[in-house]
């Protein structure tokens, strides 16, 4: 059950960071024919799966190393809080005319925007690399094929941004106490609240992210 639950994780993570390359897909092989379209696509998800799993992996490698965990769960709240304050980078890509050119756009764009997916992976994960490939190999799919529709129910159904940033938030808190350092200076510190980090964290992104997201609406 705790496989499935990790599984579950890495999924919805994936589907809710993934909005921006979905776009990216769709603008990359917007101009080619549906034939080279559908290749471009093809090639497009293969070379993303191959290229995340192995940022995950060498993420996964680095984070064993002291305070790299933990400065690794620092950024990843700040991504969980960017992700609901709507404050994300402008990534422009060309609207390729051939197939290789619009890869070259699909990979380019996937490396660039790889940071938070592949933190939160390693995070999760918690080092079982075969969940982090089983869970890539089967969302990656999902995102390019199904990219128009993940837009549209980010922005039907926002619980979905908001358990996503949830979801960060806690792995941001499970990375601070997995690391071997800051884990010891936590359990100094608090050492009868340090178990509550993770949910501390939650609820913080929650709140502050949604009441930047508000704010900026209003403004």
């Amino acid at each position: 059950m705790e496989s499935i639950w990790l599984l579950v994780q890495i999924l919805m993570i994936n589907l809710v960071l993934s909005g921006d390359n979905a776009v990216v897909i769709a603008l990359a092989s917007k101009n080619l024919p549906p034939k080279q379209r559908k290749l471009a696509v093809w090639w497009g998800a293969l070379g993303a799966v191959v290229l995340r799993c192995i940022l995950t992996f060498m993420a996964v490698i680095l984070l064993k190393i002291p305070f790299v965990q933990a400065a690794g769960g620092a950024l990843l709240f700040w991504i969980a809080f960017k992700l609901l304050a709507d404050d994300k980078d402008d990534i422009r890509v060309d609207q390729s005319a051939s197939i290789w050119k619009a890869v070259r756009s699909i990979l380019a764009a996937d490396f660039i925007m790889s940071l938070d997916n592949v933190l939160a992976l390693a995070g999760v994960a918690d080092g079982d690399l075969a969940l982090i490939a089983i869970g890539i190999a089967i969302s990656i799919p999902i995102v390019v094929f199904g990219s128009n529709l993940i837009v549209g129910l980010l922005h039907r159904f926002p619980v979905l941004v908001y358990l996503g940033a949830g979801i960060l938030g806690y792995t941001a808190g499970e990375m601070l106490l997995q690391d071997s350092r800051m884990g010891f200076l936590l359990s100094s510190i608090i050492p009868e609240l340090h178990h509550l980090v993770p949910t501390l964290l939650t609820a913080l992104v929650i709140i502050a992210g949604g009441y930047r997201k508000l704010s900026l609406r209003r403004s």
